[in-house]
């Protein structure tokens, strides 16, 4: 008997998995048609060819599912960052390349997907999970270039780590918070070089 019930949820599993990726594309795609505000479960269900109580065996609500989106979207960005900065030898160049990474990859999401991009201003805007998820990890990112620096002798250590790490992430943030980002879109091609000349130089040791 445990071994037939064992069987079953574990053939229920990936079954579940497919489920949800296919409640997660097709929610991406009305999303992307009519936006996130003006689409309801309703909507999703007819578009699916679901019912809406069989779509909340999954997602427990509207947001959920967009949580879901948003946390895929900003998985794309932050792994698009960290190849940028896996690219470079030296702390500073790293430094470089991920305030370049971080601008480039926002300002696409920004202007190759508007109605995406509301379900991230939504996401900013409410704190979701996922938003403070991508930015604590992008903010470790940082914190591990400038511990190399300080190994390398490349930054300076008298400023605590954490401090400096703090005030680094500041300066990213019109960049990584969609809410602000629409706000400094007239300095998006020259503010990578320019603030990240202007940190590196603070960092000299």
């Amino acid at each position: 008997m445990t071994k037939t019930s064992h069987s079953t949820a574990a053939g229920r599993g990936p079954a579940d998995h497919e489920v949800r990726n296919q409640i997660v594309t097709a929610a991406t795609e009305h999303f992307s048609r009519y936006g996130y505000e003006k689409t309801t479960v309703s909507d999703l269900a007819k578009e699916i060819g679901f019912s809406k109580a069989y779509i909340y065996k999954f997602f427990e609500s509207k947001q959920a599912i967009g949580e879901m989106i948003c946390a895929n979207c900003l998985s794309d960005i932050e792994s698009e960052v960290r190849a940028a900065v896996a690219q470079a030898d030296r702390p500073p160049e790293k430094l470089r390349r991920m305030f370049k990474a971080i601008v480039e990859s926002s300002l696409r999401l920004f202007f190759q997907d508007r109605k995406l991009y509301e379900i991230a201003t939504s996401a900013a805007t409410e704190r979701w999970q996922s938003t403070i998820v991508y930015e604590e990890r992008l903010q470790a990112l940082l914190r591990d270039v400038l511990q190399e620096g300080r190994q390398t002798g490349d930054f300076e250590r008298k400023t605590p780590l954490d401090e400096t790490t703090a005030a680094i992430h500041l300066v990213m943030r019109p960049y990584l918070n969609p809410l602000i980002l629409q706000h400094s879109l007239d300095y998006a091609n020259e503010a990578p070089a320019q603030l990240s000349s202007l940190v590196l130089r603070s960092l000299s040791p």
